[in-house]
C-alpha cells in the first residue's frame, strides 16, 4: 500500500472514530431527552387519572367535566390502573396483574413515584393519598411518535455517518497526494541524477519545512560527492601522471643502454639516472601507501597516549643530525599541568605528518631555517611550523591541500604534491586541524591543532 492511501486511510480512521462518538453521543442524549419528556406526560396524565377517579364525588359538575376533558386518551395504547393500598399489610387491592415488579410498588411507596419500561411500554405510577385511603395510579403508555422519531433520526446519523467517511476518504487521498508530491517529484528528481550528472540539485521549495530540509541535506549529500569525485579524478590522473614519468625515464634509460655496447662510465650514468627515478618512484609509491592507510579503520589506529614536547623533541633531533641548528624549538610556554600536553592518536602516523610538513618548510625555506613552537591551552594543543621561504599565493592557499595540488610558484622544487594532503588527512583523523597562513616572499605558517585528552574530542572523524 502506497503512502498516501496509507495516511488516507488513517485519516479517515481516526476522523471515523471521533465522527462516531460524536453521533452517538447526539443520538443517546435525544433518546434520554425524549424518554424523560414522554414518562414527565405518563406522570401527568396519571395525576390527572387519580383526580378525576378519586375527587370525583368531591369535585362540581363542571370542574369533572374540565378533567376529563383534559384527560381524553391521546396517548398510543395508554392503560391506567389504580390501587388501593394497604399500608399495614403491604398488600394491592385489586392484585397486580401487570407486568411490574415489587420492588417497582416499594419504591412507590418510598420516593412516592416510579417508572419503568418493560418491552415498547413505559409505566409511570404515583402515591395518591385521599380521604377514601391511599392509592397507588399507575398509567402506561407506547411512545409510537418517539420510537419514529428516534428511527428516523438513527436513519439519518447513519447515512450522514457513511457519506462522511466516502468524502473524508476521497478528501484525504487527494490532500494526502498533494502533501506528498513533493516527495514524489524528489524522488523523480533523484532517480536522474546519475554518476555523470552529480552537478544536478533538487529545488530547496519551502526551506521552512521537512521537506526542503531533506531537499538541502540531499544537496549537500550530493555536493559532497561530487567534490569526492572530482577529487578521485583528479587525484587518478595525477598520480598516472607522476607514477609515468619516473617508469617512462627508467624504460627509456634501460632501453637506451641496451641498445648499444656502452663505456663504464655511460653504464654507471644510466644507473644512477634509474637509481634517481625509481627512488622517486618510490618515494611516490610510499606517500600513496600512506595516504591510502589513513582511509583504513582510524579508530583502531589511535590508540596511544602521545606527549606534544616529547614529540616536538624527537623531530629536533632527527631534522638536526645531518645539519645542526636548522631546526629550532621552542618550548618556552609549557603548561604547569602535564596532562594538558597528552593527546590520544598514532605516533607513527603524526610523527609521519609533521615530517612532512617540516621537510616543505625546511625545502622552501631561503635560510634553510625552521621555527617549531608549542602552545597548550586548556583542551587544545597548538603546533607552530614557521619557515621564511617563497611564501603561497593566495589563489593556491585552497588547493594546496589536495593530492598533488602544488603552488604555482614551487614548479622549481622537487616534489608530488601529496605532504600536506598526507599530513591533513593524519591531523583529521586525529580529531585536529590543519590551517596554513602565508606571504609570498616572506614565509609560510603551519598550525596543527589537535585536542588532548581533557577535551574529550572523538577522533577518527
Amino acid at each position: 500500500m502506497k503512502i498516501r492511501d496509507k495516511i488516507a486511510l488513517i485519516f479517515v480512521l481516526l476522523t471515523a472514530l471521533l465522527l462516531l462518538s460524536v453521533l452517538l453521543f447526539i443520538y443517546f442524549s435525544v433518546e434520554n431527552h425524549m424518554h424523560n419528556e414522554f414518562y414527565l406526560r405518563l406522570r401527568q396524565r396519571a395525576s390527572i387519572a387519580a383526580q378525576a377517579y378519586l375527587e370525583k364525588d368531591e369535585l362540581s359538575s363542571s370542574i369533572y367535566e374540565e378533567i376529563r376533558k383534559k384527560h381524553v386518551r391521546t396517548l398510543p395504547n395508554e392503560k391506567e390502573e389504580i390501587f388501593k393500598i394497604n399500608m399495614a399489610k403491604g398488600t394491592l387491592v385489586p392484585p397486580n396483574t401487570l407486568p411490574l415488579e415489587k420492588e417497582f410498588f416499594e419504591e412507590v411507596l418510598a420516593a412516592g413515584h416510579a417508572r419503568t419500561k418493560v418491552g415498547k411500554d413505559y409505566f409511570t405510577a404515583i402515591l395518591y393519598r385521599d380521604n377514601q385511603g391511599d392509592f397507588i395510579v399507575v398509567l402506561s403508555a407506547e411512545d409510537l411518535y418517539g420510537s419514529a422519531k428516534m428511527g428516523n433520526l438513527s436513519r439519518t446519523l447513519l447515512i450522514a455517518y457513511v457519506l462522511s467517511l466516502i468524502i473524508l476518504f476521497v478528501l484525504g487521498r487527494y490532500y494526502a497526494k498533494r502533501v506528498l508530491k513533493p516527495i514524489s517529484d524528489i524522488t523523480r528528481q533523484v532517480n536522474g541524477i546519475r554518476a555523470k550528472k552529480l552537478h544536478l540539485r533538487l529545488p530547496d521549495g519551502n526551506k521552512n519545512d521537512e521537506l526542503g530540509e531533506l531537499s538541502r541535506t540531499f544537496n549537500n549529500m550530493l555536493d559532497r560527492l561530487e567534490t569526492s569525485f572530482e577529487m578521485k579524478n583528479s587525484f587518478v590522473r595525477n598520480a598516472s601522471h607522476e607514477l609515468k614519468n619516473p617508469l617512462t625515464a627508467i624504460i627509456g634509460q634501460t632501453e637506451v643502454a641496451l641498445g648499444n655496447a656502452r663505456s663504464e662510465q655511460e653504464y654507471v650514468a644510466t644507473l644512477r639516472t634509474i637509481e634517481r627515478e625509481a627512488s622517486r618512484l618510490n618515494g611516490l609509491v610510499n606517500a600513496l601507501l600512506e595516504l591510502a592507510h589513513t582511509e583504513n579503520d582510524p579508530e583502531a589506529l589511535l590508540g596511544e597516549h602521545i606527549r606534544a614536547d616529547e614529540l616536538l623533541m624527537e623531530l629536533q633531533t632527527e631534522f638536526n643530525v645531518p645539519a645542526s641548528g636548522k631546526l629550532s624549538c621552542d618550548l618556552r610556554f609549557l603548561p604547569k599541568d602535564p596532562s594538558r600536553l597528552i593527546f590520544k592518536g598514532n605516533h607513527r602516523l603524526i610523527q609521519a605528518a609533521l615530517s612532512n610538513v617540516l621537510d616543505n618548510a625546511l625545502k622552501y625555506s631561503k635560510d634553510g631555517k625552521v621555527d617549531l613552537g608549542l602552545l597548550v591551552s586548556e583542551h587544545t594543543i597548538l603546533i607552530s611550523i614557521k619557515d621564511k621561504g617563497i611564501g603561497i599565493p593566495t589563489e593556491d592557499l585552497k588547493d594546496v591541500l589536495e593530492p598533488f595540488s602544488r603552488g604555482s610558484n614551487a614548479r622549481g622544487f622537487k616534489g608530488f604534491g601529496l605532504g600536506l594532503p598526507l599530513s591533513r588527512k593524519i591531523v583529521l583523523l586525529h580529531g585536529g586541524e590543519l590551517r596554513i597562513d602565508s606571504v609570498i616572499g616572506e614565509g609560510t605558517r603551519v598550525i596543527v591543532q589537535l585536542p588532548n585528552i581533557l577535551s574529550g574530542t572523538k577522533t577518527g572523524r
